[in-house]
């Protein structure tokens, strides 16, 4: 049985929606086809219906559930016992403003049929056109009543927080936490591996069948975490290793490297008993440790490392090379 002791990378599952464009393919690489509604894709993900496949060397064709199965200790290390994922990593391409959402948290999730894992979520802004803007969280005070005389007015703008992102922050998005991502974003996500999606308010917008979309406003309302007021982004905090921490929950890492503009740059990774995720997304890495060849990551490619591989060694080279770490906590 081959053993898990390279790096493996995947094919992404792309999702062609209505508010989605080319951005995938053009600035990172993805295969996509002539359509202007690139919305999504999937890079790393383990849920029944959707699945990462390996896409090259030994392990090439087998899905994510296959290596849990199969490789467990190697991949997962110390958190060998997850019987499934339960991180989900995307990029978005958004040309138009997205609904309003709320997801739940993990004890409102499982009570749902099915059951299912809350959602978590993060924002890194890859890139951001000037008019761009994110809703996140609500209004300081707006409550329950509040928010929903907005909503059946129609106004749950008046109530929403606004900012207007810039590439290279990263927004947190709690469960409970009201949010939309604008049009002209490219964002790279990291979220619980889960589709408990609450649609709050829909811009009094109609589909492609002409009908208003379903919204989900009683649920909405009960999940949502009045407390917790605007959203702002993370400041990220350096850390001694090189690296950027941009988000530490319960959930999930995430740090941040980037290029020095004056010499290459070197980091390292894993080494912990745990897997790591790096997505490079923009420039170029050059990814390198004991037993196997240097790999070169392109902007766009997502890579995981199992925790079997230890501590390895990332180079950025130029002046604009950003890459993502995530990992479990």
């Amino acid at each position: 049985m081959p053993q898990l002791n390279e790096p493996l990378t995947f094919s992404p599952i792309l999702k062609q929606i209505i508010w989605g464009g080319r951005r995938l393919g053009e600035r990172l690489g993805k295969p996509i086809g002539d359509s202007a509604d690139y919305a999504e894709s999937w890079e790393f993900v383990d849920r029944t219906a959707d699945q990462s496949i390996v896409d090259q060397g030994p392990l090439a064709g087998k899905s994510v559930a296959e290596l849990i199965a199969t490789h467990a200790h190697e991949l997962l290390g110390r958190h060998f016992q997850c019987k499934t994922f339960p991180l989900l990593l995307k990029y978005l391409d958004c040309n138009r403003v997205l609904s309003v959402q709320v997801h739940p948290g993990d004890e409102y999730a499982m009570q749902m049929n099915p059951p299912d894992l809350g959602k978590t979520e993060a924002w890194y802004i890859v890139e951001a056109m000037p008019n761009s803007v994110i809703y996140a969280g609500l209004k300081s005070g707006v409550d329950r009543t509040a928010l929903a005389s907005a909503v059946r007015a129609g106004r749950t703008e008046e109530v929403l927080h606004s900012l207007k992102p810039e590439a290279g922050q990263c927004i947190f998005i709690p469960a409970g936490t009201v949010h939309a991502l604008g049009d002209g974003l490219l964002v790279a996500e990291v979220q619980q591996s889960s589709d408990t999606t609450f649609r709050l308010f829909d811009w009094n917008r109609v589909g492609t069948d002409g009908k208003p979309r379903p919204l989900h406003i009683e649920q909405s309302l009960d999940v949502t975490d009045y407390d917790r007021g605007p959203i702002v982004p993370q400041t990220p905090i350096q850390q001694a290793d090189g690296w950027e921490l941009l988000v530490k929950c319960d959930k999930f890492s995430l740090r941040r490297g980037k290029s020095n503009a004056s010499a290459n740059r070197e980091l390292t990774t894993g080494g912990h008993d745990s897997p790591v995720i790096l997505m490079v997304t923009t420039g170029e890495a050059m990814i390198e440790s004991f037993g196997w060849q240097p790999r070169r990551v392109p902007a766009g490619q997502t890579v995981l490392l199992p925790a079997s591989l230890g501590s390895t060694s990332i180079r950025l080279s130029g002046s604009s090379t950003n890459v993502l770490e995530v990992t479990l906590p």
